[in-house]
């Protein structure tokens, strides 16, 4: 493990903390790596100035991520209860910047988390609220859909699965490809479309997704089997 080893309260009690912390919020992790960042009193007045965590072979919430880097900066912490053996707590909310790369593998053996399910589930109800269909999120209520397969090529990525309504099962397919329009947006250039009724017009062009507040993407690129993004996002207490 990586620790800086300047403060004894760092490498006894911080260092420890924080990877049995990580540890519990993550469901796998192959490699772990700290540094922490503060001196003594700092970290006696629960002021850590910075963390910053290397990662590789994680699963997040079913999540494949083949690498993360993360960094925290200015988190208040409940030193005085971990010096009595209590576990981690933020006090405050901590502004993170991450670097997440995915492999097409690490996508394919997600398909079933939780997570992307729903960003998919958001994708399908922006492309219906787009072309003008009413109640798109109770019209797919009355969907199963069971994502297959995607593949990433330059720029561009296929999204497969089957999609079921009373008995009847066809074949989904979404082919696009993402561009960053801002830091809070990315425009999706639809290629093609098949398998729900409601998308009667497979013909889209662009569609700008909003990803809300407490996300800041920096950077996102697309190409050779691999998804990239650097991004500030928001970890509450």
């Amino acid at each position: 493990m990586w620790i800086r080893q300047s403060s004894n309260i760092i490498s006894k009690v911080i260092s420890p903390a924080v990877q049995l912390w990580l540890r519990s919020q993550l469901d796998h992790v192959d490699t772990l790596e700290i540094k922490i960042q503060g001196s003594d009193s700092q970290i006696l007045g629960g002021y850590i100035p910075e963390i910053l965590i290397k990662t590789k072979g994680v699963i997040y919430q079913g999540l494949h991520l083949n690498q993360a880097d993360v960094t925290g900066k200015n988190i208040r912490i409940n030193i005085g209860q971990m010096i009595k053996g209590k576990p981690l707590q933020l006090l405050e909310p901590v502004q993170i910047l991450g670097e997440v790369k995915l492999t097409e593998n690490d996508l394919q053996a997600s398909l079933t988390s939780v997570l992307l399910g729903d960003a998919f589930q958001e994708l399908l109800i922006a492309l219906l609220a787009y072309q003008g269909v009413s109640n798109p999120r109770q019209i797919l209520d009355h969907y199963e859909i069971n994502w297959q397969e995607v593949n990433l090529s330059q720029l561009s990525f296929v999204l497969q699965g089957l999609v079921s309504k009373n008995e009847v099962s066809t074949q989904i397919l979404i082919e696009g490809q993402l561009e960053l329009m801002s830091s809070q947006s990315l425009r999706l250039i639809l290629l093609n479309i098949e398998g729900l009724s409601e998308l009667i017009d497979n013909s889209l062009d662009k569609l700008e997704l909003d990803l809300g507040p407490d996300v800041v993407i920096e950077s996102l690129s697309l190409g050779n089997n691999k998804l990239f993004c650097r991004a500030q996002f928001l970890i509450l207490p």
